[in-house]
Formats: structure tokens, C-alpha cells, sequence
């Protein structure tokens, strides 16, 4: 039993390893974007920011099946986060593990890039990865 125990954890914690992980496949087409707001609009803080998804489903964070993943929004970023491993979870890495598909933040005054990107169930992007556009709004 206790081995049983152990090997389970064992298995968990690899799963969520950066070592153990290999991109989950996207299907051709799939696609992430940003329903609102829209690029180069001005805003006000707090900005909603609404997400969308097509050609995959969104399932929470740990629910390994294939063709879904869940949400993180990019903010500020100068490039891409590195793919092939768990997406960082900071002010520039907002994850949405619940399956969220809107968020609302506090965001200061200036010019602000938003992106999305899907991670599968270990937060990793798919390969390829499913991405929006970046997007610039002014936040007045």
C-alpha cells in the first residue's frame, strides 16, 4: 500500500515536472483570440478582458484530454515564453487553470500588450502552440 502510495505521487509530481513534459498536439486550425478588447482600443482599469477559443475545448488545468487546454494571458511580453515547458505564473503569466474565459484586471496607466496562449493540463503550450494575435490597448 505504501508502495502504491508512493508511486502515485511519484507519477504526480512528474507529471507537473518541467523535465517530464512533452507538448500535448493541437489539431490543425485551432485558434485562441481576443473577443474584447479590441487592438488599439483606450481603456479604463479595470479592463475585462474576454477570450476565445475555436477548433478546441477549454477544460481545467490537470484534465489530461486531448484537444483542450485552458488559458494564459500574456501581458507586456516582448516575445514568446519558451515552448516545451510549464508556462511561468507571474504578473506577465496570468494562468487560468479553472477554465476561466474572462478575466478582470487592474491594469496602470500606458500602453499595454495582451496575448493569449492555451496550455494543455501540465500548462504547457500545445505544439504548435494555439495563440491569439497580440493586441495593444491604451489604458487611460
Amino acid at each position: 500500500m505504501i508502495r502504491q502510495t508512493l508511486g502515485i505521487a511519484l507519477a504526480a509530481t512528474l507529471a507537473f515536472s518541467p523535465l517530464a513534459q512533452a507538448a500535448s498536439p493541437s489539431p490543425a486550425g485551432a485558434r485562441a483570440y481576443i473577443i474584447s478588447p479590441a487592438d488599439g482600443e483606450r481603456v479604463r482599469s479595470p479592463v475585462k478582458v474576454q477570450f476565445g477559443l475555436s477548433g478546441m475545448g477549454v477544460a481545467p488545468a490537470g484534465i489530461d484530454k486531448a484537444n483542450t487546454g485552458h488559458h494564459h494571458l500574456l501581458i507586456d511580453l516582448a516575445g514568446d515564453p519558451e515552448l516545451g515547458k510549464p508556462l511561468p505564473g507571474d504578473d506577465n503569466h496570468k494562468h487560468f487553470g479553472g477554465g476561466q474565459t474572462e478575466v478582470t484586471l487592474e491594469l496602470s496607466p500606458g500602453t499595454h500588450t495582451l496575448q493569449l496562449m492555451l496550455g494543455d493540463h501540465g500548462h504547457v503550450p500545445h505544439d504548435p502552440p494555439v495563440k491569439s494575435a497580440p493586441i495593444t490597448i491604451i489604458v487611460e
